[in-house]
């Protein structure tokens, strides 16, 4: 999977956006207490992902591969792709 667009939403969730279409938000909540990812607890800190493409990276040096997310996101309806492309999906 390419990633096309990553969207971090206030839940500690990505919304992404594959180069194929299909959309699918990402939990990062369960990943918060490894020592890779503690400094994504803070707020400002997580809202500053980077796309990669084929991956996605945080200044603190986290980073997620395009397979790790694709194998554990949670694909959303078409009509969240129509409605909510470039914001962040919810639904």
């Amino acid at each position: 999977m390419r990633i096309q667009e990553v969207h971090p939403n206030t839940d500690h969730t990505l919304l992404v956006i594959a180069e194929d279409g299909r959309i699918g938000l990402f939990d990062v909540t369960p990943y918060l207490n490894d020592e890779a990812f503690a400094e994504l607890q803070n707020q400002a800190a997580f809202m500053q992902v980077s796309n990669g493409k084929y991956f996605i990276e945080w200044d603190c040096g986290a980073d997620l591969s395009a397979d790790t997310i694709e194998a554990r996101w949670q694909l959303q309806a078409a009509a969240c792709s129509e409605q909510y492309r470039g914001t962040s999906c919810t639904t």
